[in-house]
C-alpha cells in the first residue's frame, strides 16, 4: 500500500461522517489513520438512544433506566476515558438460548452497558467506510437493509434468470470460529488508527464470565456483542461475497447469484455443473479461514421452473430449501404459472409455540386482560415477521394453535377444568385474538433500485 493511498485525518475533526463515506468512495484501497475522534460524546449519546431500554445487564448489573439518570455525566466521563485510553471493556456475561430444534442451546454474550454505548458508536463510524465496500449480495445487521429484503431479492433472482439449482449454505457455530488475526488482518486493510485498532482488539479478546468463572477464549467473536454482527459482516464479506462475485462468477458457465443475511446464505444457479463445482470448492475456501460448513444442512437442490416441471412428470415433489425462517417451494399458481411460495419452517412454527405455551403456564394466574394484551402483542410480533403473501396458511395455524393453547392453560387456572369450548368462545368474543394478518405483500419482480 503505497502513502498516496493514505489519508490523514487529524486535521479534519469537524469532517461529518458522510465525508468518510466520500472518500471511501473516491479509493476503495484508501486506509484510514485517524478517525478516532469521530468517537464524541454526541456520538456516545446517539449511540445510548439507539440501545434497547428493556435490554439484559451484564456483569456489572447497570440497567439503561439508572444510567440515563445522570446521563450527561456518564457519557463525558466515558468519553474522556475512551479518549485518553484509560476505558477498560468489561468480560462478557454468558447465558444459554435454545436452538430451533430445542435440544440444543445457543451462547449468548452480554455485554456491559458502557461497552454497547462505545461499540455502537464505533459501528455508526465503520458503516461509513463499510457501507461503500459491502456488496449488494449482502443484508444482514447493515443501515436500510433487512431480511424481507433479502427474501425479495431471492423471489426476483429465481423469477427472473431461469435458476435450475440452489445452494443452501450452513456454517457451523460461526461466530465461535472466525479466526480474530485474520479478522484484525481484513480490518487492517482499510483502518490503520490505532486507538480504533486497539478498541476492537479489547472487544474481541475480552473473557466470558460463566457461573462466577471467567473464561477464556483464543478464537470466535461474542455474539451478543453490538460489534458482533458488523465484524461477522467484516468477515464473510472477504471471505464469500468478495471471492465469489470477483473470482468465482466470472469462471461459471452460466449465471449464479448469491444472498446473504449475516451467517445464513443460499447461492443460485443457471447451470447444474457450476452448482457441482461451487459445492465442492466451498469446503475448502471456508476452512482456509477457520469455518466449517455444516455437513447435513450444507446442500445442493434442484430448485425452479425446469425442477418443478420435471417433479410434475414423475409425479413426485420437488425440492424445497431454507432461508431466513421459511421454507421455500416452487410451486404454481392458480392460473398454472411458476411461483415461488414459502411456508413458516416447521422447527421456527414449533419453536412460536413452545414460548406462547411457556408463557401461558408461567403467567396463568394473571387477569385475563393483562394476558390478552400479551398474546395479541405476541401474536402481532410472529405476524409482523412471518406475514408473507404465500404464507397464510401457516399463519392460520400458529394462530389456531394459541387459541387453543391459551384455552388449555386457562382451563389448568384451578382444578376444576370448567372451560368448555363454547364458554371459551364467548371470552373470545370479549378478548379477542389478533386474527392472521399479511405484512409483507408480494415482491415486485423488477430489479431493485
Amino acid at each position: 500500500m503505497t502513502l498516496s493511498r493514505d489519508i490523514e485525518l487529524g486535521d479534519e475533526c469537524q469532517t461529518p461522517l458522510s465525508r468518510l463515506t466520500q472518500l471511501a468512495q473516491e479509493d476503495q484501497a484508501r486506509r484510514f489513520y485517524s478517525i478516532a475522534h469521530f468517537l464524541t460524546v454526541r456520538a456516545l449519546y446517539e449511540a445510548f438512544r439507539g440501545l434497547r431500554k428493556d435490554a439484559s445487564a451484564g456483569v456489572d448489573k447497570l440497567t439503561y433506566g439508572e444510567y440515563q439518570k445522570g446521563l450527561g455525566q456518564n457519557l463525558q466521563n466515558l468519553w474522556q476515558r475512551v479518549k485518553s485510553g484509560e476505558y477498560r471493556s468489561l468480560p462478557l456475561r454468558r447465558i444459554y438460548i435454545p436452538k430451533d430444534d430445542g435440544k440444543k442451546v445457543r451462547p449468548i454474550s452480554i455485554p456491559a452497558l458502557e461497552d454497547k454505548i462505545v461499540q455502537a458508536a464505533m459501528v455508526r463510524l465503520l458503516n461509513a467506510i463499510y457501507e461503500v465496500d459491502f456488496r449488494p449480495c449482502s443484508f444482514g445487521s447493515r443501515p436500510g437493509r433487512n431480511a424481507h429484503q433479502a427474501l425479495d431479492e431471492i423471489d426476483r433472482i429465481i423469477f427472473r434468470n431461469s435458476i435450475t439449482h440452489v445452494l443452501e449454505l450452513d456454517i457451523t457455530s460461526y461466530f465461535d470460529s472466525i479466526v480474530r488475526k485474520r479478522l484484525m488482518e481484513m480490518i487492517e486493510r482499510r483502518i490503520n488508527d490505532g486507538g480504533i485498532l486497539k478498541l476492537i482488539g479489547k472487544w474481541i479478546n475480552v473473557g466470558i464470565i460463566e457461573e462466577g468463572r471467567l473464561l477464556e477464549t483464543e478464537e470466535g467473536v461474542g455474539q451478543g456483542q453490538v460489534i458482533s454482527p458488523f465484524l461477522a459482516n467484516v468477515y464473510l464479506h472477504h471471505v464469500l461475497d468478495q471471492w465469489f462475485e470477483d473470482e468465482v462468477q466470472p469462471r461459471l458457465r452460466g449465471k449464479a447469484f448469491l444472498v446473504r443475511y449475516m451467517d445464513d446464505a443460499v447461492i443460485c444457479f443457471q447451470n447444474e455443473q457450476d452448482a457441482q463445482k461451487v459445492h465442492e470448492v466451498l469446503d475448502k475456501r471456508f476452512s482456509k479461514y477457520g469455518l466449517r460448513l455444516h455437513p447435513d444442512k450444507t446442500r445442493l437442490v434442484e430448485f425452479g421452473y425446469s425442477a418443478l416441471t420435471k417433479a410434475e412428470r414423475h409425479g413426485t415433489k420437488p425440492d424445497t430449501f431454507d432461508f431466513l425462517g421459511f421454507t421455500h417451494i416452487a410451486a404454481r399458481s392458480r392460473r398454472g404459472k411458476f411461483m415461488v411460495t414459502t411456508k413458516t419452517m416447521k422447527k421456527r412454527l414449533l419453536r412460536g409455540l413452545k414460548g406462547v405455551s411457556a408463557w401461558c403456564k408461567e403467567h396463568r394466574h394473571l387477569s385475563i386482560t393483562d394476558q390478552h394484551t400479551t398474546l395479541n402483542a405476541k401474536l402481532r410480533g410472529h405476524y409482523q415477521y412471518y406475514g408473507r403473501s404465500s404464507n397464510h396458511r401457516s399463519l392460520r395455524k400458529f394462530y389456531s394453535a394459541v387459541r387453543r393453547i391459551w384455552k388449555m392453560w386457562l382451563n389448568r387456572r384451578s382444578r376444576n377444568n370448567t372451560l368448555d369450548w363454547d364458554t371459551y368462545a364467548k371470552l373470545l368474543q370479549r378478548y379477542p385474538l389478533s386474527p392472521p394478518r399479511i405484512t409483507h405483500s408480494w415482491a415486485s419482480l423488477r430489479s431493485p433500485a
